[in-house]
């Protein structure tokens, strides 16, 4: 059987992404989203998935571009004065992996994030990261500790089959060679450690090489790729306009990926193809 979770990063995030989220939820084919326990609309995210319940929820964990829920304490600094993350990604990953001293403060400010979530009554169902910072081997290394602690059962192993892609969309093929491989090397790391601990996951997750451009017409023809078992599909759904979303990805084509999300087409193609769609949970939604 083919199963498909369908799932919107940065929930929380802003005004704008959480009324996408929840329109992709009601009139679409989303089936779970992801948390930043950092985003200025953290409260009115949990506000709507109180009362959308049947909404999966799960922790985008954040370590940059985004701000920390714990306080900052001494040096080397795991955010500004302001507490404010770095912007840039690979700088931020050098930084967690050779500053030795910055790991107690990603364990503390980790469990935060989740202790945040579970104190304002969400239960979380899944860990994925913001910009894949949930794969990073250190924050993977506290993630292993932390998930079976708080009950979460399950993580986005994320990566992609990289031909599959290329066969519906060529750009950015050098980026896309150079995602694949990095992720399919963190993926072959972090997967033994999944098993031994009895944590779940997807056998393939896309989304990752097409981030910000999950537009109809490529979802359309990217399910014809989906293999037998468990796929996620990852979008950033989102209602402009949005100052928020306008700072962070100028790039993403929000409303785009929120118009596939709620496709009549798309819902048509997963019929032909015999695709069901579920959460993480194993509850079946019924095409919107």
């Amino acid at each position: 059987m083919k199963e498909l979770i369908i799932n919107a990063d940065d929930f929380g995030l802003s005004s704008g992404a959480n009324k996408g989220i929840i329109r992709a939820w009601q009139d679409g084919i989303l089936t779970s989203t992801s948390l930043m326990p950092g985003g200025m609309a953290f409260e009115e995210a949990v506000a709507l998935a109180k009362e959308n319940p049947g909404l999966q929820v799960g922790l985008h964990v954040t370590l940059v571009q985004g701000r920390a829920v714990s306080a900052a304490q001494g040096l080397p600094a795991l955010a500004d004065a302001s507490g404010a993350f770095g912007n840039d990604p690979v700088f931020a990953g050098m930084r967690y992996y050779f500053l030795k001293p910055l790991r107690k403060k990603l364990y503390r400010e980790i469990e935060g994030q989740i202790l945040k979530c579970r104190e304002a009554g969400i239960e979380l169902s899944h860990v994925d990261g913001h910009l894949n910072i949930h794969m990073h081997p250190v924050v993977f290394d506290i993630l292993c500790e932390l998930m079976p602690k708080y009950g979460i059962s399950t993580f986005r192993l994320s990566r992609e089959n990289l031909s599959a892609n290329l066969a519906v969309d060529r750009q950015r093929m050098v980026g896309k060679c150079a995602d694949a491989f990095i992720f399919a090397s963190l993926a072959k790391r972090c997967r033994p450690h999944l098993d031994r601990l009895g944590l779940r996951y997807a056998g393939e997750v896309k989304g990752l090489l097409n981030s910000g451009r999950m537009t109809e017409e490529y979802l359309l023809n990217a399910l014809d790729s989906v293999g037998e078992g468990l796929t996620e599909i990852y979008f950033h759904p989102g209602c402009r306009p949005c100052a928020e979303l306008d700072r962070w990805m100028p790039t993403y084509r929000h409303d785009d990926e929120l118009a596939a999300l709620t496709s009549s087409k798309v819902t048509g193609k997963l019929a032909q193809l015999g695709i069901r769609l579920r959460n993480y949970r194993g509850e079946v939604k019924n095409y919107a």
